[in-house]
């Protein structure tokens, strides 16, 4: 069935083509989205799902836009026979563009339950010129361009036209005019809502034509439907870098960081193709609001930085995703080198050298520490901009939900799958937390957590004590 997000009502007066389709989904937020699968998948899991449905959806409405010219769409002489809205919740305007583009028309869904929403979405369409509406959500991967090829042809000859779900709902209503009373005393989400419907349009004196049954992707035993299509889903964008960068009152450096990759994109335009994403997990000073003033995707998480990079990565439409501190500085041209470290045989991941901003002689020592730790024992941590293949990180979960020590377990598991490269660039990364607690004493404390992990203390009561270490 439709999804059933809610969020506030938004107003948008742009004219329609007489045949219009309107696409409902949710903004990919892990832990708010496709919530029945979480149990089997996790929240970043179930985002990604979310997100690779939304967009397997929008490439049939793509493809049935290319087909105007042809079949039921001749009917019509004006040059585009088709529009098309994508009704949102979950998220803004600004982030549907960061995430599927500038060239659609996004309207929120509004307020109320599922019926209030699809009213109002019908109501809209209608108002603004159209003379044949559609409604689908994202749930059933079954709904191809050829299925709605099929549900206009049968629109145009009907009152209505409905595409039964196997699980007692439907994944796709069309109407020939507004019919408020159609979605209105209905028990939505449960086995009864295409029976209700069809019971109320037979009230109404409304036909109805009915699509064959297709099955929705709503509960973990339904991801079979999914693994089955999925091979067909649109890949990631090649050669497009997701830069995830995870947040927490970070106001002082997160404008120089953003800045910083920005120049290197505009000085690099062949080469790079970049994407920003700002993971918030709860700032108390202007971090966010510095963040969108930059123009770049910014969306909140659980606080946590294994939660926050996660959460960011499912909604990462590269091919590549870097990791990177809100005060670490990238260098000149690291895009190239992403690219160019990955594409080494039998690399899985990679990071770059470190360089920690001080004089101080004892920076220099960590430093020749850090390089010979990350290029021998082949263990780069956080600070030094981890990077992987889309694909590979997505295939072994992401980061481990812990609350320390996320980077160091992700590398020890990635490093079963093949090697870890460190690219010939340095990042800059601020030495606030050495100055803090001072040299000597935040080395120690790093060293501990590491042996204590590996001695296999609990990794909360580790948490505890390096949070509030003295």
């Amino acid at each position: 069935m439709l999804d059933h997000p809610v969020a506030s009502t938004s107003v948008f007066s742009k004219p329609t083509a007489p045949l219009h389709l309107i696409i409902f989904t949710r903004y990919p937020e892990p832990g708010k989205t496709k919530t029945r699968l979480i149990p089997a998948l996790g929240p970043s899991g179930a985002a990604i799902v979310q997100r690779q449905m939304t967009e397997w959806a929008l490439g049939q409405a793509q493809q049935l836009l290319r087909s105007c010219s042809s079949g039921v769409f001749k009917r019509f002489s004006e040059s585009s026979a088709l529009s098309i809205d994508i009704r949102f919740a979950g998220g803004t305007t600004s982030s549907m563009e960061a995430w599927l583009g500038s060239d659609w028309t996004y309207l929120e869904q509004g307020d109320g339950n599922l019926g209030d929403r699809l009213i109002r979405a019908f109501q809209s369409a209608f108002e603004r010129g159209a003379k044949a509406v559609i409604v689908i959500g994202i749930d059933c991967p079954g709904v191809t361009s050829q299925v709605l090829t099929q549900a206009f042809e049968r629109l145009l000859n009907s009152d209505g036209v409905i595409g039964p779900a196997d699980d007692g709902g439907y994944y796709l209503i069309g109407l020939r005019q507004p019919t408020p009373d159609l979605f209105r005393s209905i028990e939505w989400g449960t086995e009864t809502v295409r029976s209700s419907t069809l019971a109320i349009a037979e009230q109404l004196g409304l036909t109805l034509t009915q699509l064959n049954p297709l099955s929705d992707v709503d509960r973990p035993e339904d991801l079979v439907v999914w693994q089955q299509i999925s091979a067909q889903a649109p890949p990631q964008i090649t050669e497009r870098i997701s830069i995830v960068i995870p947040v927490l009152n970070e106001a002082e450096h997160i404008q120089k960081t953003i800045r910083t990759i920005q120049r290197d994109e505009t000085q690099n335009k062949a080469d790079a193709v970049l994407e920003i994403i700002v993971v918030d997990g709860g700032s108390s000073d202007d971090t966010v609001a510095y963040a969108k003033e930059m123009g770049v995707n910014v969306i909140s998480s659980s606080p946590g930085r294994a939660l926050q990079m996660n959460a960011g990565a499912a909604i990462a439409t590269g091919e590549y995703i870097l990791f990177l501190h809100a005060d670490t500085q990238l260098p000149a041209d690291f895009s190239r080198h992403i690219r160019q470290t990955l594409s080494q045989p039998h690399t899985v991941a990679g990071a770059f050298e470190l360089s920690i901003q001080g004089t101080d002689w004892g920076l220099r020592l960590i430093e020749f520490g850090v390089k010979w730790r990350s290029r021998l024992g082949q263990m780069p941590y956080g600070d030094q901009a981890i990077f992987i293949k889309a694909d590979l990180f997505r295939n072994v979960g992401g980061f481990p939900r812990l609350p320390i020590m996320e980077d160091f377990e992700f590398i020890r598991q990635i490093k079963r799958r093949g090697q870890v490269k460190i690219a010939k660039a340095v990042v800059v990364t601020s030495g606030r937390r050495w100055q803090r607690l001072g040299l000597l004493k935040t080395t120690l404390v790093n060293q501990a957590v590491i042996v204590g992990y590996a001695l296999g203390i609990p990794i909360e009561k580790l948490a505890r004590w390096y949070r509030h270490r003295p």
